[in-house]
């Protein structure tokens, strides 16, 4: 543990923050992800750290850059491109989320209606699988999310059909590949 302190030690700790609006958790499953609540806190901790003086060690990922940039979970995309794909459908009003849920599920607004099914996305045939539509998955690689769920499972397989991305025979890595680079900054205005 980078903080070398227990477990159970860290717990009371988040828990303390937590109270405090200093993080906010989002849990998936048995996992909890904690992150910083805003913008403000991070500037508090900023501010603090040059007080301080000197920095800490920085956690180094392990993660081999082949499987951090593009891989699959389970049946959608993740690491890298999965998580800015994600952000990137907030950002355009593609995807609208509850913030009460506890399953971190979200939806397709109108304007998203219209640019998955651009792509090829049967948006109400997705919707009548027999499984969740769409929710927040998080990225074990990057810590935070990737789009999960039929939606989630059918954009990869657009991605897959046309030849944006091609999956190892031997792992879970997806290779992006110049046609896949070039429509993604194309449709979605990103440079991967």
């Amino acid at each position: 543990m980078v903080a070398n302190v227990t477990p159970s030690t860290a717990s009371v700790h988040l828990k303390r923050l937590k109270e405090k609006r200093l993080v906010k958790v989002f849990a998936q499953g048995k996992h909890r992800y904690y992150s910083l609540e805003g913008s403000n806190v991070a500037a508090a901790l900023e501010a603090l750290s040059v007080l301080a003086g000197g920095s800490g060690n920085g956690v180094v990922p392990n993660t081999p850059n082949r499987l951090r940039a593009a891989r699959t979970c389970y049946d959608h995309i993740a690491g890298s491109l999965g998580v800015s794909l994600h952000d990137r459908f907030q950002s355009q009003g593609w995807l609208s989320t509850d913030s009460t849920a506890d399953d971190n599920a979200c939806d397709v607004t109108l304007k998203g209606k219209k640019a998955f099914e651009a792509l090829g996305i049967d948006i109400d045939a997705t919707r009548m699988l027999r499984r969740r539509f769409a929710y927040a998955c998080v990225d074990w690689s990057e810590r935070r999310p990737h789009l999960g769920g039929a939606l989630g499972a059918a954009l990869l397989k657009v991605a897959l059909q046309r030849k944006w991305v091609l999956q190892d025979l031997d792992s879970r890595a997806l290779g992006i590949t110049s046609l896949g680079r070039r429509e993604i900054m194309t449709r979605f205005d990103l440079q991967v």
